[in-house]
């Protein structure tokens, strides 16, 4: 039987840093919003991002596997990329924030979150892409109209059979500036740090790092 438990949250979404400053948009994985994401945006706010971080599933996580490949299948796909939609927006106009030109905003996805990452980037709604372990499909186009970076883990099944250099060819085909990393013994989830059994902590510090150096690069300049 799955395992649920409830993570208690002040508020919807949650925000780190400056409002007004460039922003990230993190999209968590099929196992919900965990507490490490908090000292991931923590960190990232440290430099220099307003982030913010909405929830998925509402205030509902599991560090199971069978209780998040049911959350996943719960998700609808419309109300995410809504709840997406309006964390975004949130990102470049803040509540309370002085009036001005928009805030520039990048995506990062982690497994599910990476996905919808890239779908909304394809709506043009990001000015960069960050996906971890995550890729579309050949069903899903491949126009990304912002610069992608890919962390992929060694373990490819988090590809779900999707050929990934396939993949990356067609956003290259497009147009779109790709860079890529691949992470040596390990699997889907390797940042996952609540999920003890997934995470590898060197290849999600290294991630981390090479995640901050692409958006300040993307969002900063």
């Amino acid at each position: 039987m799955a395992e649920f438990v409830d993570i208690p949250s002040p508020g919807w979404p949650l925000q780190f840093g400056e409002s007004g400053r460039p922003a990230v948009v993190i999209v968590h994985d099929a196992y919900g919003r965990l507490p490490y994401l908090e000292a991931y945006a923590r960190a990232l706010a440290g430099q220099g991002f307003f982030v913010v971080m909405p929830d998925l599933f509402d205030g509902v996580a599991t560090t199971d596997p069978d209780g998040a490949a049911e959350l996943e299948a719960r998700l609808d796909p419309g109300f995410a990329l809504a709840t997406l939609d309006d964390a975004v927006a949130l990102a470049r106009t803040p509540e309370g924030a002085a009036e001005g030109s928009p805030a520039r905003v990048g995506l990062i996805g982690l497994g599910l979150g990476g996905r919808y990452a890239l779908r909304l980037a394809q709506r043009g709604a990001a000015d960069a892409v960050v996906a971890y372990y995550a890729l579309l499909g050949d069903d899903e186009g491949g126009v990304v109209p912002a610069p992608v970076l890919l962390h992929r883990a060694e373990d490819t099944a988090w590809a779900g059979g999707a050929d990934v250099d396939g993949f990356v060819s067609r956003l290259k085909e497009h147009g779109t500036p790709v860079t890529q990393h691949s992470y040596a013994g390990t699997t889907a989830g390797f940042a996952n740090a609540t999920v003890l059994p997934l995470v590898d902590r060197n290849a999600a510090a290294l991630a981390f790092a090479r995640s901050t150096y692409f958006l300040q690069a993307q969002l900063l300049d």
